[in-house]
């Protein structure tokens, strides 16, 4: 890279230093999996984000809605990594939600088609 910008960082490297992914690979792969937007648009790896720009980020099971206000280029403290972006994504389910979805016994196989019934009557569909 000759003439590096220094107001831009590539978005898988800054969405592992803001410590948004454990890992670089799993940010290059959410990228690759179309799993990152930045201002609308799905974007590869080494699409540049600046201050400014919407990073969206689809991972865990939730989606990231986060506003670049400072790049980074190496992977920071999470003090550190909370002034470099703002958080606007919705909050995470309660986790007494998430464990009402239905959980079965190891071991108790497929469940059966009243089974199923049981669990949508119980989920509200």
């Amino acid at each position: 890279m000759g003439s590096e910008d220094e107001t831009a960082v590539r978005v898988d490297s800054w969405i592992w230093s803001v410590r948004l992914t454990k890992t670089r690979s799993l940010a290059a792969s959410a990228c690759r999996a179309g799993h990152v937007k930045v201002n609308g648009e799905r974007v590869k790896a080494a699409h540049a984000v600046r201050p400014g720009d919407e990073v969206r980020l689809f991972h865990a099971g939730r989606e990231r809605i986060v506003v670049v206000s400072r790049v980074v280029r190496k992977r920071v403290g999470a003090a550190a990594a909370a002034e470099c972006l703002v958080d606007k994504s919705p909050p995470p389910p309660p986790r007494e939600e998430m464990a009402a979805m239905g959980i079965r016994d190891r071991g108790a196989g497929r469940p059966t088609k009243r089974d199923r019934r049981d669990l949508e009557r119980l989920r509200g569909l």
